[in-house]
């Protein structure tokens, strides 16, 4: 196996990598973590420990990619773009975690969004950009939530009317003419806000169209690639999303009005039937929606003494977005533990946000899912992921820890509080489940077997990597605001 489809062999990431192997791993030398795998393969190992060392080698071939600068090549990023930059103050953002690095043969090596990441999170930063634009276009996407969550308030929702086009490219030296290509494109799932889907064109006929509500909805497109070929989706839906007031002590004070979790207790007049498929949304999900004693004990020190369960989220909500620095992280399939990668490091981004707020909330007996896709406004377009919990009376709430983590360090405490049980209408929902297989599947591992946001290629003889071999685009054709129901 390289990186054949196993879907259920992800669990395996669960167990842990022999101690050399891991070493060799860390230090950056990730040929001969491959060989020394290679040689243990040949052995008779245990069947977990086996898939374990498959799943890695598929693992180590990626890593690297995305840590593209060396020292010097990372100071003369940050130096092109801030004025006064130090070598000392490098090395400080890399020891707080702020510039994200691995060793690659034993040298150390940014991430190519590094710099990226800084102007994103450290607003003390600005003032020393060389384009000031930089800083307005910020500042720009902030006043358009704060208008937006205002406009909630008074309206009760809002609605609009969007028209994306998502697209697919085979980058020139990964180009194989004349082979077969399959590609899965992904397109919105009609449910919770999403409505009136509608497919306007594909660059060919698909081979298949995942049902509206089918939870990582795709098209997938087979034909023999020629060169310089793109393929797309051009679609359109409805967002309507309502505004919940979760009463005036919550607004003022980050706590909830007393509620009951499905499931906890006693059953409210038998108004929560678990048939509703709730169940399944408080148990663990291999390999990352995992009960460790860490993240239990965790969870135990945030919420201790409080029984109600709106109160519970609050509290975790409330450490997740005090706590936790956002930062761009690399591909999730090379994480083996999403919820404590964040936990344990205090960094990540808007899906691990998501994934820990799902994971704590579980462990304190509240239900909580996945949902994902894009975040489309008039200024710009980009993947993004947040979370869902459910409490009576209310039912499924939404929760965003990544923008509110945003607003929380912007002291704009309105924009934090409004995202713990609301969201904006500016997503673009593809999916309404973590790790969930696609339809048809893909042939071979994904390049993100959790989440689907951008697309995925595959020949028939294996899979094409995300970045380096492939290049996906999205693009905002119309966005209207229409009427709110």
């Amino acid at each position: 196996m390289e990186d054949k489809a196993r879907y259920s062999d992800l669990e395996f990431l669960t167990v842990r990598l022999p101690e050399d192997i891991e070493k060799w791993k860390w230090y950056g030398d990730f040929r001969r973590a491959e060989k020394v795998i290679d040689m243990r393969l040949e052995k008779e190992i245990p069947k977990a420990l086996r898939r374990r060392l498959e799943l890695e080698k598929w693992i180590l071939r990626r890593l690297p990619l995305q840590y593209i600068y060396t020292e010097e090549q990372a100071l003369k990023e940050l130096s092109d773009t801030l004025e006064g930059v130090t070598r000392e103050e490098l090395e400080e953002l890399r020891d707080e975690g702020a510039a994200e690095w691995i060793f690659v043969m034993g040298q150390v090596r940014y991430k190519d969004d590094f710099v990226e990441n800084l102007l994103k999170t450290r607003r003390d930063l600005w003032a020393r950009l060389k384009d000031p634009s930089k800083a307005e276009e910020r500042k720009r996407g902030g006043e358009l939530l704060d208008r937006t969550v205002l406009a909630m308030k008074e309206k009760g929702g809002l609605a609009f009317r969007m028209r994306i086009r998502a697209s697919l490219k085979v980058e020139k030296e990964a180009e194989r003419a004349g082979e077969r290509i399959r590609v899965h494109l992904p397109v919105p799932v009609e449910q919770g806000q999403a409505r009136h889907v509608r497919l306007l064109g594909t660059s060919q006929e698909p081979m298949q169209t995942a049902p509206s509500d089918y939870p990582q909805r795709t098209v997938c497109m087979e034909t023999k690639l020629e060169p310089g070929q793109e393929f797309w989706v051009e679609y359109e839906f409805e967002n309507h999303t309502r505004y919940v007031e979760l009463g005036q002590q919550e607004k003022e004070a980050g706590v909830g009005a007393e509620a009951k979790t499905p499931g906890v207790g006693d059953r409210e007049n038998g108004r929560f039937d678990w048939d509703r498929g709730t169940a399944p949304y408080l148990e663990e999900q291999l390999p990352h929606i995992r009960f460790t004693p860490y993240l239990r004990a965790l969870t135990g020190q945030v919420t201790a003494g409080e029984k109600d369960p709106l109160k519970k989220a609050r509290k975790i909500y409330d450490y997740i977005t005090t706590h936790v620095m956002y930062s761009f992280v690399r591909q999730y399939a090379t994480i083996d533990n999403l919820p404590e990668y964040m936990a344990t490091g205090l960094k990540g981004d808007c899906g691990i946000y998501a994934i820990l707020f799902i994971t704590m909330c579980r462990i304190a007996g509240i239900p909580a899912k996945w949902q994902s896709g894009l975040y489309a406004t008039p200024l710009d377009i980009g993947c993004h992921d947040w979370a869902q919990f459910y409490i009576e009376p209310y039912g499924w709430l939404y929760a965003d820890c990544s923008f509110g983590g945003a607003a929380w360090r912007e002291g704009n405490k309105e924009r934090w509080n409004f995202y713990f049980g609301n969201l904006d209408p500016f997503r673009v929902p593809l999916c309404s489940e973590f790790q969930h297989e696609f339809l048809p599947p893909k042939s071979w591992l994904r390049e993100d077997p959790y989440d689907s946001q951008s697309g995925e290629a595959e020949y028939e003889d294996r899979g094409l990597i995300s970045g380096a071999e492939y290049r996906t685009k999205k693009q905002v054709v119309e966005l209207e605001e229409i009427a709110f129901s």
